[in-house]
């Protein structure tokens, strides 16, 4: 064995206790580890990525909650300004006036209109009409006032107190009434129209129906040939009278018969008194029939042909036009179907408190 050759000499054993700058030192993997690591994120990658996944699952979730819950606040703060801005018109309707007319500087001519059925509860009932006329001879600056008349009439009652109250404001404020008849102005419209100092009408205007009614139906035949009895029982002889299941009486016809008289004497009286010499009476005259606007004026019915315009123009010299018409507002329309539903629901429950079972 030769001497030069190291291998065979004895090698000294490694200090295996640590060194204080190698504790120092940050470990280093072994060499033949370092491609395993290299290789573990890639094998790791579907096991770490889930903590991940749930995290943007919460994040997302966060998110739209925030997001709903913005547009709730949103809603809820568009509805409350919906029902502020309702509350405040309500309550600026209730404290507007109710007609269109008011105190003018300058001359014009006043308008009311008569639109529809004559009847309690509706625009042409004898409470709106008189209001409206009282404020139109009131202002002093009205020449004249106008009726601008479209119905074919209704209560005589109702336009009967129309009637009379012309008659006292145009003898309290000296001030002239126009009548101008649009579409129709029959039975208790004409009523109120022969109040007015002139009328005038369209050519083929519908004038007259100076009569009065009163209908319904009968049912008595109806009854026995289906086989229908009628119980009515009534305090008074009377009580019953014009009811449609029970005949009538040959006195009670006469009795109602005699009623319509007198209420049509009363129509005729005051067209008589309104039209005065200009009513040119001929049988017909006061049966209940109507004529057009052209007829009417012939018979001394109306007076000529014009409009609105017209009459402003040309007959009063005050072209300008101030409508007086009152007209519920909305708080008024609201209240008055409340009250009705709440008068409806108390007379159903009375009735159910009263009712014997």
């Amino acid at each position: 064995m030769s001497q030069d050759n190291d291998s065979d000499l004895p090698r000294p054993i490694p200090d295996a206790t640590p060194r204080p700058e190698d504790m120092l030192k940050p470990a280093s993997p072994p060499a033949s580890a370092a491609p395993a690591a290299a290789s573990a994120p890639a094998a790791a990658a579907p096991t770490t990525g889930l903590p991940g996944r749930y995290d943007q699952v919460i994040e997302q979730f966060a998110y739209d909650y925030l997001r709903d819950r913005r547009s709730d606040r949103r809603w809820k703060t568009f509805f409350r300004l919906i029902w502020v801005t309702l509350f405040l018109l309500l309550v600026w309707a209730m404290f507007s006036t109710r007609h269109h007319g008011g105190a003018t500087t300058g001359p014009h001519t006043a308008l009311v209109e008569v639109r529809g059925e004559i009847a309690p509860d509706t625009e042409a009932s004898a409470e709106l009409i008189n209001a409206a006329l009282k404020a139109a001879f009131e202002d002093q600056g009205s020449e004249a006032v106008v009726l601008r008349i479209n119905s074919p009439g209704g209560s005589p009652v109702q336009a009967g107190i129309v009637n009379d109250e012309l008659k006292r404001l145009k003898a309290l404020h000296n001030k002239k009434v126009y009548a101008v008849v649009e579409e129709i102005c029959a039975s208790g419209a004409y009523y109120i129209a022969a109040g007015a100092d002139e009328i005038y009408v369209d050519k083929a205007s519908v004038v007259g129906s100076i009569g009065v009614l009163m209908d319904g139906f009968g049912f008595t035949e109806v009854m026995k040939k289906v086989g229908v009895e009628r119980r009515l029982m009534t305090a008074g002889e009377n009580k019953g009278m014009l009811d449609p299941f029970s005949p009538v009486t040959p006195k009670q016809q006469a009795y109602a018969q005699a009623m319509l008289d007198q209420i049509h004497q009363q129509f005729i009286a005051v067209v008589r008194e309104g039209r005065g010499a200009r009513l040119k009476e001929t049988p017909e005259m006061f049966s209940g029939l109507f004529w057009n606007g052209e007829q009417a004026i012939k018979l001394g019915l109306a007076d000529g042909t014009g409009n609105l315009d017209y009459v402003a123009r040309e007959v009063v010299k005050a072209e300008e036009v101030v409508d007086y018409t009152p007209r519920d507002n909305v708080a008024e329309r609201i209240a008055k179907r409340f009250g009705a539903a709440m008068g409806e629901g108390a007379v159903k429950a009375m009735r159910s408190m009263t009712t014997i079972r």
